[in-house]
């Protein structure tokens, strides 16, 4: 039952632009689901979702592991530059740990969109709710990250 639920889910996000787990959870009961908030929020964390910005709606569900295989697909450079656009209002850097600013509740998509990218340098990430830390290999990488972000994001 929890497989057909999360591969139900996940055609589901895929095919319409789900912004609430309430939401979510109504579809599935709708599709003769048993399930209650606890489940659904079980199975966002399981199945990796996050939220992205939407083309109708502000934010949406999406599952990380369709954001990373943009990748490999080529639609990388595109899906991601429009998210982190869309996302990112401000970056700076101390020492080797580069700070960007978001609109709120949109750190965890930018971060994510930032993660899939699998940057060399970037040791590792940190998203709040409008907040993302990212720890670079030295001070000169992260200077050089944020000249290199400023212009993906204008």
């Amino acid at each position: 039952m929890k497989q057909s639920r999360h591969e139900y889910i996940l055609k589901l996000i895929r095919s319409e632009e789900i912004q609430t787990q309430d939401e979510l959870l109504q579809k599935v009961r709708s599709q003769g689901f048993s399930a209650g908030p606890a489940t659904i929020c079980r199975d966002v964390r399981d199945l990796h979702l996050t939220k992205v910005p939407g083309r109708f709606v502000r934010l949406k569900f999406a599952a990380i592991s369709d954001l990373s295989g943009a990748v490999e697909t080529g639609t990388t450079d595109d899906k991601f530059r429009s998210i982190l656009k869309q996302t990112v209002i401000h970056i700076d850097c101390g020492e080797n740990i580069v700070v960007l600013k978001t609109y709120p509740g949109m750190a965890q998509a930018a971060g994510a969109a930032i993660d899939t990218l699998h940057l060399s340098n970037v040791l590792g990430s940190v998203a709040g709710d409008d907040t993302i830390f990212l720890v670079l290999r030295d001070a000169g990488l992260a200077k050089q990250f944020v000249a290199n972000f400023e212009s993906v994001i204008q």
